[in-house]
């Protein structure tokens, strides 16, 4: 119960910190259609059992919680998390768009409205943070991992390419599809082009494939207005709920932020 108990503890602090609308994803289930994509691709096996055993939990709470939950089940977490924040983005009245995941492919989300943020360092990425840390702008972030990889979500990317190579090619040319076959026409100081290159070519279908999974779909139908995800205050099942998480606090914490809301 302590990773449900600390995820609603987590939310309830957002909420005192100003946000108005909320929304979590789970991965109700791990496997996702990804996985019928690459064979490698990351599944439950080796995950704690204990902790798949609370995203039940974790639901239940976040209904009694009043705040609006997507278990994923062929579809990820993170492509809900893309998809509610492409929704909330269509909306004129929203002002600024977090998304609270620290995950690398969520950098492709990020633009002038549309931030991440870690909770546990406190740290917002914006744009110019993105570029910093992957040397890409954010809409280059899917071709950058299919070429450098991603190991927690189980592809390897292409042989040769790491971090400072797609960098530089990719802040030069955008996407893999813009790359010239040819290594002599990237005009870039980079050390061995050629076999870069050449892996390029001969791992094309990889390097497009490995970029289908890195890239998020954004149009899971999760809400259409964002009033659909304002928090209104918690269900009368919310404090009976908090004690069996023995979080004594919780339900306190949310009537208050109800009575200064005017719920």
């Amino acid at each position: 119960m302590a990773a449900t108990r600390g995820v609603l503890t987590s939310i309830v602090g957002m909420l005192e910190g100003g946000a108005t609308h909320i929304g979590v994803a789970t991965d109700h289930v791990i496997e996702s259609f990804r996985n019928s994509m690459w064979a490698g691709y990351k599944t439950g096996a080796g995950v704690d059992p204990r902790l798949l055993d609370q995203f039940p939990l974790l639901e239940e709470g976040l209904a009694a919680m009043g705040v609006a939950c997507w278990p994923m089940i062929d579809l990820e977490a993170d492509d809900a998390l893309a998809s509610a924040a492409a929704i909330a983005a269509r909306s004129p009245e929203v002002g600024r768009i977090y998304i609270c995941s620290p995950d690398k492919d969520l950098a492709q989300c990020v633009d002038g409205r549309v931030l991440q943020l870690d909770r546990r360092s406190a740290k917002v990425t914006d744009v110019a943070a993105v570029r910093e840390k992957f040397g890409v702008p954010p809409a280059s972030i899917p071709d950058y991992l299919a070429l450098v990889g991603d190991s927690a979500d189980g592809y390897p990317g292409l042989p040769g390419w790491g971090a400072r190579s797609a960098a530089a090619v990719l802040d030069k040319f955008g996407s893999l599809d813009a790359i010239p076959a040819d290594p002599t026409d990237w005009g870039l100081a980079l050390r061995g082009a050629e076999k870069l290159g050449l892996t390029l070519r001969e791992q094309w279908d990889n390097a497009l494939l490995f970029r289908r999974l890195a890239r998020l779909r954004n149009d899971a139908p999760l809400f259409e207005e964002i009033s659909e995800i304002a928090w209104r205050g918690p269900a009368d099942s919310f404090n009976a709920f908090c004690r069996r998480l023995d979080a004594s606090r919780l339900p306190g914490r949310a009537q208050s932020l109800s009575r200064l809301r005017g719920f």
